[in-house]
C-alpha cells in the first residue's frame, strides 16, 4: 500500500518541477521579447535559457552554419555537435569516431526530437571564425572517448577556440561559451 503513495508523491513533484521550469521560460521568452534579457555573460554562470524537454518558446531558429547545436540522451545530459548546413552536422560519437550525421541520425537513440542552437539574447546564433574548417578537419579521426575527459563537450570546444580543455559538463560548456562570445547564452529550438 505505501508504495503507490510514493509514486503520488513522486510524480506529484515532477508535475511541480515542470510547472516552475515551464514558468521559468515563458518569463525568460517574454523578457527577450520587450528587450529586457541578460545580454552579458557572467563569469561562471550557465546558459541563461539551457534546452529543455518542456522548451516553451514560442519563437524557433533557423540552423546557421557553424553553430553549437545540442540535444537531449535520454532526457538527462546534452550531446553537443557543430552544425555544418545542408541536413549535416559534426559530432563526437562515443566509440571515438568523429563524424559527419544527419540530424534525424544525431537524435537517434536520444530522447525527443528536438535540436537546440547556442544563441545570443537576441535569437543570433554564435559562431565562431573556425569552427567550421576545425570540425571538417576532424571527421574521421578518433579521440580516446571518456566522458568526463575527453566529451562531445571537449570536442566542440576544440572546434570553436582550437583550445583541448577537458569539460565535464554541459554547463561547462556554457560558461565556457559565453565566455569566448561575451554573450549570455540561449539555447533556442532549432528548425528541423
Amino acid at each position: 500500500m505505501p508504495l503507490p503513495l510514493v509514486w503520488l508523491g513522486t510524480a506529484a513533484i515532477a508535475a511541480a518541477l515542470i510547472a516552475d521550469e515551464r514558468e521559468k521560460q515563458k518569463e525568460i521568452a517574454k523578457k527577450r521579447l520587450h528587450g529586457n534579457a541578460v545580454a552579458d555573460h557572467t563569469t561562471g554562470a550557465s546558459a541563461e535559457l539551457s534546452p529543455s524537454l518542456w522548451h516553451t518558446g514560442d519563437k524557433k531558429v533557423e540552423l546557421e552554419p557553424g553553430s553549437i547545436i545540442c540535444c537531449f540522451v535520454f532526457g538527462v545530459i546534452e550531446h553537443t555537435g557543430i552544425w555544418l548546413g545542408d541536413d549535416t552536422l559534426v559530432e563526437l560519437h562515443g566509440s571515438g569516431l568523429i563524424r559527419a550525421v544527419s540530424t534525424r541520425r544525431f537524435l537517434v537513440g536520444r530522447s525527443g526530437s528536438r535540436v537546440f542552437q547556442a544563441c545570443n539574447h537576441l535569437h543570433q546564433p554564435l559562431v565562431g571564425e573556425q569552427i567550421i574548417a576545425r570540425a571538417k578537419q576532424a571527421i574521421f579521426t578518433y579521440r580516446e572517448y571518456d566522458l568526463l575527459d575527453n566529451n562531445c563537450h571537449r570536442f566542440v570546444w576544440h572546434c570553436l577556440s582550437g583550445e583541448e580543455k577537458a569539460l565535464s559538463s554541459f554547463s561547462k560548456l556554457n560558461n565556457e561559451i559565453g565566455l569566448y562570445f561575451k554573450e549570455a547564452i540561449y539555447w533556442d529550438e532549432a528548425i528541423i
